[in-house]
């Protein structure tokens, strides 16, 4: 179980995964070693899975971002699942509920690319596809702190409870 630091790491880490050991120490109120023993736990654990580096695809040339819903039947999964793992312009893949059985995040350079891997992809069921314009909200680590806001909304504060023959000048009674 993690304790309130334990999510303060994480969530710094979430953050920047290249937070220096002091840094989180600080915010921590912890020692160097005493931080990295809690990060060796929580890798032992598997809450942290791994470190990576967010790219911008863009950039990197990649200008189609698309979204496909596949419809793939059960007894094809075992042959699906080794070629989405093997090809490098799938981003992610996640089996969903609905009327479609995956939903695959990609990138590809053109959308004829993109139309080709739709036609292979087709080999296994039926293909939806929709081209992402924009982003307002990227990838991001969850919420791990308590206090954090969801939604825009505070998480609400504890009742004030009334102690026994104390007189409590809110509810102007003893």
């Amino acid at each position: 179980m993690m304790d309130h630091i334990d999510r303060q790491i994480v969530s710094i880490l979430q953050k920047n995964a290249r937070t220096p050991l002091k840094v989180i120490a600080e915010k921590a109120f912890l020692s160097s070693p005493a931080v990295s023993a809690r990060i060796e736990r929580l890798e032992k654990a598997g809450i942290i899975k791994s470190y990576s580096a967010q790219v911008n695809v863009e950039k990197l040339g990649y200008h189609i971002v698309a979204f496909i819903n596949l419809e793939v039947q059960p007894k094809q999964k075992n042959q699906f699942y080794p070629f989405i793992e093997a090809c490098p312009n799938v981003l992610e893949c996640s089996c969903v509920t609905g009327q479609f059985s995956m939903l695959i995040k990609v990138a590809f350079q053109s959308t004829v690319e993109l139309d080709q891997f739709i036609g292979r992809l087709q080999d296994y069921g039926r293909t939806s596809t929709q081209i992402v314009f924009s982003t307002p909200v990227g990838p991001r680590g969850i919420r791990v702190m308590e206090e954090e806001e969801a939604c825009g909304k505070k998480k609400p504060m504890p009742e004030k409870k009334r102690t026994e023959g104390k007189r409590d000048e809110s509810l102007g009674a003893f």
